[in-house]
């Protein structure tokens, strides 16, 4: 009797051995992982799979969540096909008890959730199969005291998660967290880079060639004093036309590198660079609201670019400028009232630079449109949601 307890406890022993082992090999796997990921969707979706196969769980999605609560579907695995339906508008939509718990701030470590209202609505509302799965495991992304979101994991028929289960997806969880910030410092860095090496070719062009025109235009001005040829004076003038021209073009130029007025506004910055450009600008603005640097960065590139095209192709020195906040939605009009062009919404947009606004636009999730008749003018208006996250 004596001899079966002890070797019951001895194979008890080596199977928490052997489960430990499991464990730590898993989060070794997940780590190194982590360490060498740079891009936060490709992470997120590669540490999930990772996760899912060493905890033997088959399903499992992350939540991102901002500041003001707005959550999106960041990485998922394996979803039943109830969660699928309309390219995973379950998912996507509404709320649910883990994001009302860790909102209101009871969501503090990993944590059984009695079961899971979106599969709950699947069955109610008859989507699809569920795969039996009805429960799942959730644990928040973080690093410190900065929460990121939510990692959520289930199998068919689980509706418990032992303690050693949810210490060890608890780990992960952090790692995840600490990844996501090292990721996004670094995505940071990278930017203020990119505006530093901007503002540094600015400051280059504005010394060097923005000089060197302007000199070569008072030289071309102070040589006509020299002579009386009618001939040479008319190639000086040519040459002078040229250099104010190439000179107005390069403080443009100067100005899409470094746009000052930028730290006071969008609004500002454009009515600024349409100064530069000889414009007379009517703004207004209906709404307030504190855009992220993105948004108005974005903003200013197709502005920038919408009073280009009213400069060179309008035929006129007027335009209108219109931005409006509405809805946690800004839109930003552009119109003049110029030559305008023959175009119809069912055509190829003409220009690389129209095609830029419309990439700049979807790149942050908004939609653009370009309205024009030949003799009626030209509008350019884009609308976005306002989100805090950065985007390329």
């Amino acid at each position: 009797m004596t001899c079966k307890l002890d070797e019951s406890r001895g194979t008890c022993i080596v199977v928490q051995e052997n489960q430990r082992i499991q464990e730590l090999r898993a989060l070794k796997i997940i780590a190194e992982s982590l360490n060498q990921a740079n891009d936060l969707p490709t992470m997120l979706e590669s540490v999930l799979k990772e996760l899912l196969q060493v905890t033997s769980l088959q399903t499992g999605w992350i939540y991102l969540i901002d500041e003001k609560g707005n959550y999106t579907l960041a990485a998922e695995h394996e979803l039943p096909g109830a969660l699928k339906n309309n390219n995973k508008k379950p998912m996507c939509e509404g709320g649910c008890w883990c994001l009302d718990r860790y909102q209101d701030g009871r969501l503090k470590r990993a944590s059984n959730i009695i079961a899971c209202k979106r599969l709950e609505d699947a069955v109610k509302f008859e989507w699809g199969e569920t795969n039996n799965i009805t429960h799942h495991a959730t644990v928040p992304l973080r690093a410190g005291e900065e929460k990121f979101g939510l990692l959520n994991v289930a199998a068919p028929s689980k509706t418990h998660f032992s303690d050693t289960e949810l210490a060890l997806l608890e780990s992960v969880a952090y790692q995840i967290g600490t990844a996501i910030k090292r990721i996004r410092l670094s995505e940071n860095e990278q930017h203020l880079s990119i505006l530093a090496e901007r503002n540094r070719l600015a400051r280059d062009l504005h010394d060097s060639v923005n000089q060197l025109l302007f000199s070569l235009m008072l030289t071309a001005r102070g040589t006509k004093e020299l002579t009386k040829d009618q001939q040479i004076l008319e190639m000086l003038t040519y040459m002078q036309e040229l250099s104010q021209e190439a000179l107005s073009e390069m403080r443009a130029l100067i100005w899409q590198l470094r746009p000052e007025g930028l730290e006071n506004g969008v609004v500002s910055a454009l009515l600024n660079y349409g100064k530069v450009l000889g414009l007379t600008i009517h703004s207004e603005v209906k709404g307030v609201i504190d855009l992220p640097n993105h948004m108005e960065e974005c903003l200013w590139r197709i502005g920038q670019e919408a009073l280009n095209n009213c400069k060179k192709h309008a035929g006129e020195k007027k335009a209108c400028l219109l931005i409006e906040v509405k809805n946690q939605k800004v839109s930003m009009e552009i119109k003049d009232s110029g030559l305008g062009f023959s175009f119809t919404q069912s055509k190829e947009i003409p220009s690389l630079g129209l095609r830029s606004m419309k990439e700049r636009t979807e790149a942050q999730g908004g939609t653009f449109t370009l309205l024009s008749e030949l003799g009626k003018g030209t509008l350019v208006r884009v609308e976005m949601p306002v989100t805090k996250g950065e985007k390329k």
